[in-house]
């Protein structure tokens, strides 16, 4: 990620400040995402394209030499298996600029986190009652 870049407003904005290769493989993972979180909100969080439905899902980053996914730890751990070819660490995934993602397994660990999400927000409710 660009660390000289003036405050972004949208995603739109985050995609297009990088060369029309990299935007097509970011566009790709926003389908991506989107398709997978049809109910959640696009937004920008700690500079980076976030999605969020009742909390924080996923944030999604470019690098030099990577595309890091940002499912938090519990998105890992559940995929850990699946991800273990990938570089990463508690709470990320890398996976190189120069490879396709792997979409199918992107969409599996953004639906695991709706669930995840959807199940701590009633929890909370219920609590509250």
């Amino acid at each position: 990620m660009k660390t000289d870049q003036p405050t972004l407003k949208n995603v739109d904005e985050y995609i297009a400040t990088f060369p029309k290769e990299i935007q097509k493989t970011l566009k790709e993972l926003r389908a991506t995402i989107k398709a997978a979180a049809p109910e959640a909100e696009e937004k920008i969080s700690y500079q980076m394209p976030t999605f969020a439905l009742k909390g924080n899902l996923v944030h999604f980053a470019a690098f030099k030499n990577h595309i890091g996914l940002y499912p938090t730890s519990s998105g890992t751990q559940a995929f850990k298996r699946e991800l273990s070819i990938y570089q990463g660490a508690k709470g990320s995934v890398r996976f190189p600029i120069d490879k396709p993602l792997p979409l199918k397994l992107i969409s599996k660990i953004v639906k695991f986190r709706v669930a995840e999400n959807i199940k701590k927000a009633e929890i909370k409710s219920s609590k509250r009652k």
